[in-house]
């Protein structure tokens, strides 16, 4: 894959680093929960990635309003121009009611495709496609 980054490498830590909000996705369990989040009695509304290079942390968001959230919290390292590795850490769903931890499994990677002052591009370990929009520096959703 090419890098079409506007400053270079995809992966610089000022570049990369920010909190993400989903704007197009392939990724099979973020369109489930969206479809289905009435099952746990709220709706799904927007879809974060937060991006901490320095601080190694990764965090995938999908929000129910007003104050619910689906959080997974991975570690990350950058290894390369593209590839990003992630390892799943912990995860919470926020329910108006109640908050349930769920073990988290599973770890794996994702290249940065494009990358530039707004748009971020990213293809994973099983060939989803993720696109998002700058939205800010990173902020945690805990």
């Amino acid at each position: 894959m090419q890098t079409f980054s506007a400053h270079g490498s995809a992966n610089s830590r000022s570049d990369l680093t920010a909190t993400w909000k989903l704007a197009w996705t392939t990724e099979k369990e973020t369109l489930f929960i969206l479809k289905n989040a009435k099952w746990f009695g709220t709706k799904a509304e927007d879809v974060f990635q937060v991006i901490d290079v320095e601080n190694n942390s990764l965090q995938n968001v999908i929000t129910f309003p007003p104050d619910g959230a689906f959080v997974v919290e991975s570690s990350l390292e950058v290894i390369g121009d593209q590839r990003t590795n992630f390892k799943f850490s912990g995860a919470k769903l926020k329910l108006p009611k109640r908050t349930l931890n769920i073990p988290p499994f599973g770890k794996g990677w994702f290249d940065t495709v494009y990358l530039d002052e707004t748009v971020r591009v990213a293809k994973d370990i099983r060939g989803d496609t993720l696109i998002t929009i700058r939205d800010g520096p990173p902020r945690s959703f805990l």
